[in-house]
């Protein structure tokens, strides 16, 4: 090999450590927002989890805007969300 292709060989492996470090961002380094459950917001179906008696979890709401069942929305946002049936709300409401 000559010195142009050990060169060439050089910089393409850094080039590959540069762009293989940015990929490998560790998980805990990337900042997921805080999350609060938001009450009263969800389409039929599209809760992220309690929809009253009688319902295991998840997708369980059977109208939209369900006061009983919530979805998670970025924290601090919930109370401003506007629904046809009213603002979202931190506590289940009576809908």
């Amino acid at each position: 090999m000559n010195n142009a292709s050990i060169a060439r060989l050089a910089g393409l492996a850094l080039t590959a450590g540069i762009a293989g470090s940015m990929i490998a961002t560790p998980a805990a380094a990337q900042k997921k927002p805080a999350m609060e459950k938001c009450y009263g917001v969800a389409k039929a179906g599209q809760n992220d989890c309690a929809a009253g008696p009688g319902t295991s979890c998840a997708g369980t709401s059977t109208r939209d805007y369900q006061g009983n069942a919530w979805k998670l929305v970025p924290k601090g946002s919930c109370e401003n969300i506007e629904t046809p049936k009213g603002k979202g709300s931190l506590k289940p409401i009576k809908r």
